[in-house]
C-alpha cells in the first residue's frame, strides 16, 4: 500500500470514528448520567440513614475493603460541607437531561458545550481525587462510589472527543495528530483507563483479595 493510500485510509478511519463518537455521545450521556444519578441517589439514602442512626450499617458495606460506611464517615465524603452524593445527583441529572435532549435532536450553542466541558473536567478530576483518597488515605472502597467513577469517565471522555471533533477545543498543530489518534481509538483508551484503575485497586488491596481465594 502506498503512502498516499495509507494516508487516505487513516483519514477515512478517523472520519468514521468521529461519526461514531457523534452518534454515541447522546447515548453515553444518557446512560452515564442515569447510572450516576442512581448511584448518587442510593448513596444519599444510605448517608441519611447513617446520619439518623450512627449504628446503622449501610447495605453497601460488604467487607473490610468494600465498605461504604467507612468512607461515609470521613471528611472526604463531605468536601464542600454537605454529602458529596447530593452534588452527584444534581450534576448527573444535568448530564442525563443533556443526553436526552441530544437524542431528541437538540442543537446546543457553543457556549453550552464549553460549560459542559468545564463541568465534566471538574467531575473527572474530583473523581480521581476521590479514587486516590479511597485507595491511599481512607483504605476502603464504596461500591456505589465506584459506579459513579464508572459513569464519570466515559461521560468526560466522549464530551471531550466530541468537542475536539467539532473544533470547539483548539489544539496546537503538534497535538492534533494525538487528538485524531484518541478519536480513532476511543474505546481502547476507555478500556485501558478502567483497567488501570482496576489494577490499582487489585494491587492496593492484594493482601485482602488473596484471603478470599
Amino acid at each position: 500500500m502506498t503512502t498516499a493510500a495509507t494516508d487516505r485510509h487513516a483519514a477515512a478511519a478517523a472520519v468514521t470514528s468521529s461519526s461514531i463518537i457523534t452518534r454515541s455521545l447522546p447515548s453515553v450521556l444518557t446512560a452515564g448520567g442515569g447510572l450516576g444519578v442512581l448511584a448518587a441517589f442510593a448513596l444519599t439514602v444510605e448517608r441519611l440513614r447513617l446520619a439518623a442512626d450512627p449504628a446503622y450499617v449501610p447495605t453497601c458495606s460488604i467487607n473490610p475493603v468494600l465498605s461504604c460506611g467507612s468512607v461515609m464517615r470521613t471528611a472526604q465524603a463531605s468536601v464542600f460541607g454537605f454529602p458529596n452524593p447530593l452534588l452527584g445527583v444534581a450534576a448527573f441529572s444535568v448530564v442525563t437531561t443533556v443526553g436526552m435532549a441530544l437524542l431528541a435532536g437538540a442543537r446546543l450553542r457553543p457556549w453550552f458545550w464549553y460549560g459542559l466541558q468545564a463541568g465534566v473536567l471538574a467531575g473527572v478530576v474530583f473523581v480521581h481525587w476521590l479514587i486516590y483518597q479511597s485507595l491511599y488515605v481512607i483504605g476502603a472502597l464504596c461500591p456505589h462510589c465506584m459506579l459513579v467513577w464508572i459513569a464519570t469517565i466515559p461521560v468526560f471522555w466522549y464530551v471531550t472527543l466530541a468537542n475536539l471533533h467539532a473544533g470547539r477545543i483548539r489544539l496546537p498543530r503538534g497535538a492534533r495528530r494525538l487528538a485524531a489518534g484518541a478519536i480513532r481509538y476511543h474505546t481502547t483508551v476507555i478500556m485501558l483507563w478502567v483497567l488501570a484503575i482496576g489494577g490499582l485497586i487489585l494491587w492496593r488491596f492484594w493482601s485482602y483479595w488473596i484471603t478470599l481465594l
